[in-house]
């Protein structure tokens, strides 16, 4: 079976902790227990408003050497220092404006190139593998191997959203969309991951997807924490990914 990887993003266990202004939950503590059940990777998302994770959190997280550490950031000077001073396994090139509730879509690549080219080029030379936040489209695609990033995270958000409202339609869509772009990506070279909205219920048919190597879920797994525990929500998860695979 061409075993696919689950990255577990813990951004709002920091969420929760922050709300207080207590030392709890501890994020490190959620990546020790993602690890005992079977993740892959953590992903943390270092906003600029720092709404949940902290810069101490990144730096927790890049000593603990646990598992490899994917850094969610915005294209930044002040992201790119910390990146480079940390340097994370990996870092996620992401959209980022500061009114948003969650990230809203993917990364402009094609029409950011300019302005990504430098950040992508000082963070591969320090040794940092690069993936891009994407919408599943051609143009951008073709961006991402243009900025010579060797990974691109497919945004899922569409399709979630597709999904909750039950659109038949707008699902088979996205999903074609998805499978098209990740088979291009492939054929160019390049490593595919995808994510955002992931739910017990739609992650299948994303993880069924033979040229997507890695899924990242955060919000979904956290709130079922809630009611079933972080170790069961993603031990779930990673079950649930692994019977798509082995089927498709």
């Amino acid at each position: 079976m061409n075993r696919i990887r689950l990255g577990v993003n813990i951004d709002h266990v920091a969420t929760l902790r922050n709300a207080r202004g207590t030392p709890y939950p501890d994020p490190l503590r959620a990546a020790e227990m993602a690890k005992a059940a079977g993740a892959d990777g953590i992903t943390a998302h270092l906003r600029e408003d720092r709404r949940h994770i902290a810069d101490a959190d990144i730096d927790a997280l890049a000593a603990w050497n646990g598992l490899p550490l994917n850094m969610e950031m915005a294209a930044t000077e002040e992201m790119l220092d910390i990146a480079l001073r940390v340097k994370p396994h990996a870092v996620c090139l992401v959209p980022e404006k500061r009114e948003e509730v969650t990230t809203e879509g993917g990364l402009d690549a094609a029409g950011l190139h300019n302005h990504l080219a430098p950040a992508v080029r000082k963070l591969a030379g320090a040794g940092i593998r690069v993936s891009l936040f994407i919408d599943a489209i051609d143009a951008q695609v073709d961006a991402a191997k243009s900025l010579a990033a060797p990974v691109i995270e497919l945004c899922t958000g569409a399709y979630c959203e597709a999904f909750l409202a039950r659109d038949e339609r707008a699902i088979a869509e996205h999903l074609a969309h998805a499978r098209d772009s990740a088979a291009r990506a492939v054929r160019l070279g390049l490593e595919v991951h995808a994510g955002h909205g992931l739910t017990y219920d739609n992650v299948k048919p994303i993880a069924a997807i033979s040229g997507i190597r890695e899924l990242n879920i955060g919000h979904f797994l956290v709130g079922e924490a809630v009611f079933e525990g972080l170790h069961a929500s993603v031990r779930r998860m990673r079950a649930l990914m692994d019977e798509a695979r082995a089927a498709a």
